[in-house]
C-alpha cells in the first residue's frame, strides 16, 4: 500500500466540544463494549460507518469498534462473544439481536506469516496487528477512517476524512489501483457508499474502477453473493444499478443481463428493472422485508423471458418454457454469484407464476393464492403492469380478489396495493 509514510503528521484531534458525535447516538450495547474495554486498560474507539453516519446526521445500522485488544483477549473479556473469520479475524459480541463487531488494530508487515497475498496482489489473509495509526491508513476510504475515542470523547481524523465528508467526496486512502488489487470488493463498496451517501467518487478512485473491474472475476462466488445483497438492500438500489452499469461491472456480477443490455434491449424491460428497484428501495427504507430472491428474479427476468419465448413461442405452454429457461439461466448465474438454493428456487417460482395470473376462472385463483411465493410473484406481476408488460386490469383484478378472499390479518402490507408514481427512467446510457 502506498502512502504508508503519512502517519501522525496528518492526525487531527477534534475535542468533544468541537464535533457532533454524542453518546446518545451510539447504541447501549456498543457503549458497554467501549466502556468495558477502556476500564480493562485497552484502547477502544468507535470507527467506520457508525462515526461517518452520525456526522452525516444519519442513524447508523451497525456500530463497529477497533481496539488494541487481541481476539483472544476480547474472547476472555466478553463471555457473549465469538471469534470469526480467517481472512480477517474479528470478534462478534452479541447483545440479544444486536451484534457489535470488534476488530483488533491492523498493522502491516510484508514478511509476516499472518499475511498472505495472491499473485495478483489480492489479500488472502491479513491478521498482523498494529497500532491505531497503522489501522487508520489500512482502511479503504477517508470517510471511514475516523475514530471516536471513548477515553476522552475526542474524534481522531488520520486521513482528512472530516473535510471529505463535508465535501461529500469518497476518497480512497493510498493508491486506488493498488487498493482495488488488494481487495477488488472495494470497488463494490465504493459504489454502495456513493449511492447510499450521495457522494461523488474521487476522480482517481473512479478511473481505477474501469481499470480493475475484471479483478472481480477472482472473488469467491459466495462472497459476491453477500456483496450483491448489500448493494441492492442498501435502500438505494436504483442508483446502485446505474453505477454498476456506468462502471461496466455488471459483466462480472450478472453477465447474462449485461449481454442482454448490449443486444438492443426491450425498453419496457429496462423500465421494469428500474421500477422494481425503486419499489425495493421504498420497502427497504420503510423497514419492510425484501428477499434476495426477488432481486435476482428482477435482474434475470429479461433474460429468462427472452429465452423462454425462444423455447416456446406458444403462450399456452409458457410455464414449462419458463421452468426450462429459468433453470438454465440460474445454472449459468451461480458460476459467478453463489445464490443459495432457497433463493434461486424462489426466483424460479416467481417466474413460473407469471402466466398463472392470467387464469382467473373457476377455483384456479384460490389455488394460486396458496402458491408458495404468491406474495412476491404478485408484486412482481403488478410492477410489470406499471410499465406496460402486463395489463393493469390484471393487477387490479388480483388486488381486489385478495381483498375478498384473504383474512385481513393474513394480508401483510406490500408495495403493489398502492404503487408509487411511475419512475421515469434515466437515459439508457447510464451516468
Amino acid at each position: 500500500m502506498s502512502n504508508r509514510e503519512n502517519r501522525s503528521d496528518k492526525l487531527a484531534i477534534i475535542p468533544r466540544d468541537q464535533h457532533k458525535i454524542s453518546r446518545k447516538s451510539i447504541s447501549e450495547a456498543a457503549l458497554k463494549v467501549l466502556y468495558r474495554l477502556d476500564k480493562s486498560g485497552y484502547r477502544a474507539c468507535l470507527v467506520g460507518g457508525g462515526v461517518r453516519d452520525i456526522l452525516l446526521d444519519k442513524q447508523p445500522k451497525d456500530f463497529d469498534i477497533a481496539t488494541d485488544a487481541t481476539p483472544e483477549q476480547l474472547r476472555e473479556l466478553f463471555r457473549n462473544s465469538r471469534i470469526i473469520g480467517r481472512r480477517f479475524r474479528l470478534v462478534h459480541i452479541r447483545f440479544g439481536r444486536e451484534i457489535i463487531e470488534v476488530a483488533t488494530f491492523r498493522g502491516h508487515s510484508e514478511d509476516s506469516p499472518k499475511n498472505e497475498l495472491s499473485t495478483e496482489g489480492r489479500i488472502l489473509r491479513d491478521n498482523t496487528f498494529g497500532d491505531i495509526e497503522d489501522d487508520a491508513i489500512r482502511r479503504d476510504f477517508t470517510a471511514n477512517a475516523l475514530y471516536y475515542d471513548i477515553s476522552d470523547y475526542s474524534l481522531l481524523d488520520y486521513a482528512n476524512g472530516l473535510e471529505d465528508i463535508e465535501s461529500r467526496i469518497l476518497r480512497m486512502i493510498g493508491d486506488a489501483t493498488t487498493r482495488y488489487q488488494e481487495d477488488p470488493v472495494r470497488m463494490l463498496r465504493a459504489i454502495r457508499f456513493a449511492a447510499k451517501l450521495d457522494f461523488e467518487i474521487e476522480e482517481s478512485a473512479s478511473e481505477a474502477i474501469f481499470e480493475c473491474g475484471s479483478l472481480l472475476a477472482n472473488i469467491p462466488a459466495a462472497r459476491l453473493f453477500d456483496e450483491l445483497v448489500k448493494l441492492f438492500h442498501s435502500g438505494n438500489a436504483s442508483r446502485v444499478f446505474e453505477l454498476l452499469r456506468h462502471y461496466k461491472l455488471l459483466a462480472y456480477l450478472v453477465p447474462a443481463l449485461e449481454e442482454w443490455i448490449n443486444d438492443d434491449p426491450d425498453e419496457s424491460m429496462l423500465d421494469f428493472i428500474d421500477q422494481a428497484l425503486v419499489n425495493t428501495d421504498i420497502r427497504v427504507n420503510s423497514q419492510q422485508h425484501v428477499s434476495p430472491a426477488f432481486i435476482f428474479a428482477v435482474l434475470l427476468w429479461p433474460v429468462v423471458h427472452q429465452q423462454a419465448n425462444k423455447i416456446q413461442p406458444d403462450k399456452t405452454k409458457a410455464i414449462p418454457a419458463l421452468n426450462e429457461a429459468g433453470s438454465d439461466v440460474i445454472s449459468r448465474q451461480v458460476k459467478h454469484i453463489a445464490i443459495p438454493r432457497r433463493y434461486s428456487q424462489m426466483s424460479r417460482d416467481i417466474w413460473s407464476a407469471q402466466p398463472r395470473f392470467f387464469r382467473t376462472n373457476g377455483k384456479y385463483p384460490l389455488r394460486l393464492i396458496n402458491y408458495p411465493s404468491f406474495r412476491a410473484a404478485y408484486d412482481f406481476m403488478c410492477i410489470q403492469s406499471l410499465v406496460g408488460l402486463v395489463p393493469k386490469k390484471t393487477c387490479e383484478w388480483w388486488t381486489e380478489f385478495q381483498t375478498r378472499h384473504q383474512p385481513t390479518e393474513s394480508r401483510p402490507p406490500h408495495r403493489s396495493n398502492k404503487p408509487p408514481p411511475r419512475r421515469r427512467r434515466r437515459s439508457r446510457n447510464a451516468t
